[in-house]
């Protein structure tokens, strides 16, 4: 990769990366419990004969290269991002044929990061004000190379234009790239990374529920659900 338009490499180490997820999706036991993903293929071609719908579980499992699969406790967190994916889905740095794993560097990144998709989703769709959908917080370590945008690359960190961010990553991609590290849009001071494989994440942990509240133009307060203690935005 000396191509001078590809932004420079970048040893990340993070402990305790968050990433915020819709707690509408369980854990897919195949991930959990089953230790060899040697042995997924098989197994999944066997189950589908007394349960043809197991594909809408697990997902497309063939977007994952069976070197940078992942499997055992938590697992599920590391590999759905990348199986189930789609073109009506895009992402900043996918055009919805690949998953990517987006985490933050801290809690408060990946906070701003999710209300502001969540806020649009419901700008959108026209909610009314109320608490919303509950949130599962994701605490997981980051170690690999990845290419820094933190050093300028403005129009791949556009704030509602992907196209650039798209270009440049199925390009890095292609290349044998394992991922993005940049600064957040949405949190000023904040970091982010897009891992496009699995294994670059580890040892994931679900931390806390939490919810948000929408008061019809955006997400002012997110609670959490365990103690209940809410917390204002500003």
């Amino acid at each position: 990769m000396n191509d001078v338009r590809t932004p420079p490499l970048t040893r990340i180490e993070w402990h305790g990366a968050v990433r915020i997820i819709r707690s509408i999706f369980p854990p897919i036991d195949l991930f959990e419990d089953i230790a060899d993903p040697a042995d997924w293929p098989l197994l999944i071609s066997a189950e589908q004969k007394s349960n043809p719908r197991i594909m809408e579980t697990i997902g497309n499992l063939d977007l994952v290269p069976e070197d940078r699969r992942v499997a055992g406790p938590g697992s599920t967190f590391l590999m759905a991002p990348f199986t189930h994916v789609s073109p009506d889905r895009p992402t900043r740095f996918s055009d919805g044929r690949f998953g990517v794993l987006y985490v933050a560097a801290s809690f408060e990144t990946a906070l701003f990061e999710t209300i502001h998709h969540h806020a649009r989703f419901m700008a959108a769709t026209g909610e009314p004000a109320g608490w919303t959908s509950q949130f599962r917080e994701i605490l997981l370590d980051v170690e690999a190379e990845l290419h820094d945008l933190r050093g300028g690359w403005e129009k791949a960190l556009a704030p509602d234009d992907y196209g650039e961010a798209q270009a440049l990553s199925i390009r890095l991609r292609a290349a044998g790239s394992q991922g993005l590290v940049y600064p957040s849009v949405r949190h000023e001071g904040g970091e982010c990374a897009g891992l496009f494989y699995p294994d670059s994440g580890a040892n994931p942990l679900q931390g806390r529920h939490i919810d948000y509240h929408w008061n019809g133009e955006r997400v002012d307060f997110y609670r959490d659900a365990g103690s209940g203690t809410v917390f204002r935005i500003v």
